[in-house]
């Protein structure tokens, strides 16, 4: 090429380069200037919808553009999730998703999107701590005496949890393959049968919701042992993490966070980034939080995306050595 035609076209980039980073400058200037749908893939009340209706509450007194909560459940989540990957990609069309996106992948050979590529990763909410219970009965006050216990008995002990993949069914998948125990699992449809079971006695271990379990353990009605997560939980910083009792590695730690669909502009990405984090931090968010047996955490979008990644591999090995399906 000669210099003269190399000067232009490096000229005709560099004018190009610089449309691209003004208009994108301009969406995020702009943005938002109409109502941002929020899709949260589970029913109303559930911990998604009532955070997607406090980020919407503090959006609208700081943007005046009001956050409408579109409840789509259905199809283990892969009914919203596939409606996000599908709308236009300007930052109007976002979901409240959690550590179900990470865990479907491992369970369904096809899906009508891609969960890394079709998204866009936009900002860490929160993560969780299931926590370790056993029924009174159960004659372990740590998670050492526990498995003592466990390895005594006659047969497989049943454990208890919400449903098959959900968190507690998969930390319990996770410290069955950790430790070697015969644990059987039986699973419920959500937390409320599972807890009520476990009061009864008909099964005697699970690792439940923090929120729904830590008022039975105040009660004496379940006593815990351990925490799943990486650290000790601010809601009950006395409890040791499974990790510190002796199973060193293990973590479980759920993630509440939003998506969109990918190519959202960056500075868009960058603007929503800033102004969730800001929301999250503040004191009665935190509060909100912890009631939900929540802790904030707060990520990059590329920092957030990575930990999706990251959950997407850890969970569908464990999905494939333990034989889970949805059957």
């Amino acid at each position: 090429m000669k210099p003269h035609c190399l000067l232009h076209a490096l000229f005709a980039c560099c004018v190009q380069l610089t449309v691209a980073t003004n208009a994108c400058a301009a969406a995020g200037a702009d943005y938002p200037n109409r109502p941002i749908r929020m899709i949260v893939p589970h029913p109303a009340g559930g911990g998604n919808d009532i955070l997607a209706r406090l980020l919407g509450q503090k959006m609208l007194a700081s943007w005046d553009y009001p956050v409408i909560v579109d409840n789509r459940a259905g199809g283990n989540t892969i009914i919203a999730t596939e409606i996000t990957a599908k709308a236009v990609p300007d930052g109007y069309t976002l979901i409240l998703t959690s550590s179900t996106h990470s865990v479907i992948p491992g369970l369904y050979a096809k899906l009508p999107y891609d969960p890394i590529r079709d998204f866009e990763a936009v900002a860490l909410i929160a993560t969780a701590s299931p926590i370790l219970v056993v029924h009174p009965s159960v004659p372990a006050t740590n998670v050492r005496e526990l498995i003592a216990w466990v390895k005594s008995q006659p047969g497989p002990v049943n454990f208890g949890s919400s449903g098959i993949s959900g968190s507690g069914h998969l930390a319990m998948e996770l410290f069955k393959n950790k430790t070697g125990l015969p644990l059987n699992h039986v699973p419920y449809k959500g937390m409320a049968p599972v807890v009520i079971d476990m009061i009864s006695g008909n099964v005697v271990l699970m690792f439940g919701n923090l929120a729904p379990t830590l008022p039975h353990v105040k009660s004496g009605k379940l006593r815990a042992l351990a925490t799943a997560g990486a650290k000790r939980s601010p809601v009950i910083p006395e409890l040791p993490t499974v990790a510190e009792s002796g199973l060193p590695g293990f973590e479980v730690s759920p993630y509440f966070g939003v998506l969109g669909p990918a190519r959202i502009p960056h500075a868009v990405t960058a603007k929503l980034n800033r102004e969730i984090g800001r929301i999250f931090q503040l004191a009665e968010s935190k509060e909100r939080l912890s009631a939900l047996g929540f802790d904030p955490a707060q990520a990059t979008p590329q920092q957030f995306m990575a930990m999706i990644k990251a959950d997407m591999a850890k969970w569908a090995a464990l999905i494939k050595q333990n034989k889970i399906t949805l059957e």
